[in-house]
C-alpha cells in the first residue's frame, strides 16, 4: 500500500483516507459479467492497523448477524470481524491473503475484512460531497460521502454503523431529558451529518428546552453563523444573544467539524460561542486534536445522556462571567 504523510494539522479542512475495495462478482447486468472492484474509504484516524486473514476465517451459522465472522486473537486481545462485503450487500469474490482493517473509535475495535487496500489518499472536506438519495438509501445508511480519487469515485463509509447493527456499540439517546425547573431559553446550534444523530439530538435538546438549529455539514453551519454575526452587527447586540452554543460533529462533508471550530473560535466575535466536539473520533490519543483548535468540549458519540446537561452547564458558566 502506498502512503503519503499522515501528519495533518487539525483545521485545515483535510482529511487522509485509507483507499480500499472489495471485488464484486460479476452479473448479467455488468458488462460481459466480469468481477470489478468497487471503492471506499476510511478516515486513517480510525484505523490502528492492517493485517492479514487467517485462512480459517468464516462465518457462522449461528451467528446473530450474517456479517459477523467470530473472532481472532490479536497479541493480548480477541478482535471482532466483519465481512465488509456482506453488510454493504456486496457479492463478494473470496481470495487468499485477504487484509483486515482494525480500527477503534467509540473506545471499540473491530476487525472489517475487505479485499484489497491501495493507498492513503490526502483530500479536502470540500471535496467530499454528500450522498445522492439513491446512496443514502443503502443498506444500513452507511454512506457519508462520495469523494474522487484518481480517476475513480470511492464511496466513504460510516463504519460505526455495523456496530450499531452488531450491538457492539450502542448510540442512546437519554430515556428522559427532564428541563431545569426554572427554565430559562438556551438557543444552540447542532451540525451533524447523520441524519438519526441529528434528530436524536435536536430531540433530545428540545425535551431538554433548548431552541434548535440544525445543520448538516460543517460549510452549511458557518454560513449560518457568519449570517448570525451580521445580524449581531446590524442590531448591536453580542451573538451570544442570538446563540448560545454550537455542537459539532468532526466528520462532515464540505467542512470538518475541526475546521468550523477553529474559524469559529479564532473570530474576534463568534469566539465568544462553546462549542462542543461530539464525535466517535473523540479519544483520549485524539483529544489534541480538538484542544488545538480551541474546542470548549470534546464528547464520544455514544454519550448522549448527558450532552444536554453539560452544554447547559457550559452556557451558564458563561452567562456568569
Amino acid at each position: 500500500m502506498k502512503q503519503t504523510s499522515i501528519l495533518l494539522e487539525t483545521g485545515t479542512n483535510e482529511l487522509e483516507i485509507i483507499e480500499l475495495y472489495i471485488t464484486e462478482a460479476g452479473s448479467p447486468d455488468t458488462e460481459g459479467g466480469a468481477e470489478h472492484n468497487a471503492f471506499f474509504g476510511v478516515n486513517v484516524a480510525k484505523v490502528l492497523e492492517i493485517i492479514e486473514s487467517p485462512p480459517t476465517l468464516e462465518p457462522s451459522p449461528s451467528a446473530e448477524h450474517p456479517s459477523y465472522l467470530g473472532v481472532i486473537p490479536l497479541r493480548d486481545m480477541v478482535l471482532p470481524v466483519v465481512d465488509l462485503a456482506v453488510w454493504l450487500n456486496v457479492r463478494r469474490v473470496p481470495n487468499q491473503h485477504e487484509p483486515i482493517l482494525v480500527t477503534e473509535f467509540n473506545g471499540v475495535r473491530t476487525g472489517f475484512l475487505v479485499s484489497g487496500v491501495t493507498m492513503i489518499h490526502r483530500v479536502s472536506w470540500s471535496e467530499v460531497e454528500p450522498p445522492s438519495r439513491y446512496l443514502s438509501d443503502l443498506p444500513g445508511n452507511c454512506i457519508t460521502g462520495t469523494v474522487r480519487l484518481d480517476e475513480h469515485f470511492a464511496l466513504l463509509l460510516d463504519l460505526e454503523r455495523a456496530l450499531v447493527e452488531l450491538n457492539a456499540l450502542e448510540m442512546k439517546e437519554s430515556e428522559h431529558v427532564e428541563p431545569p425547573a426554572e427554565e430559562i431559553p438556551m438557543h444552540v446550534l447542532l451540525v451533524d451529518d447523520s441524519t438519526s444523530v441529528r434528530f436524536l439530538l435536536k430531540r433530545n435538546f428540545e425535551n431538554a428546552g433548548f431552541t434548535v438549529e440544525a445543520k448538516n455539514n460543517g460549510e452549511d453551519a458557518w454560513n449560518f453563523l457568519a449570517a448570525l454575526k451580521e445580524q449581531a452587527a446590524e442590531t448591536g447586540r453580542p451573538v451570544t444573544e442570538l446563540l448560545d452554543a454550537v455542537i459539532s460533529d468532526v466528520e462532515m462533508p464540505r467542512m470538518d467539524g475541526y475546521t468550523l471550530t477553529k474559524n469559529v473560535k479564532s473570530d474576534a466575535v463568534l469566539g465568544a460561542l462553546p462549542v462542543v466536539l461530539f464525535s466517535s473520533l473523540i479519544s483520549p490519543n485524539l483529544l489534541h486534536k480538538g484542544q488545538s483548535v480551541g474546542a470548549d468540549a470534546q464528547i464520544t458519540k455514544p454519550e448522549f445522556g448527558g450532552l444536554t446537561t453539560q452544554v447547559r452547564a457550559m452556557i451558564l458558566e458563561r452567562r456568569a462571567k
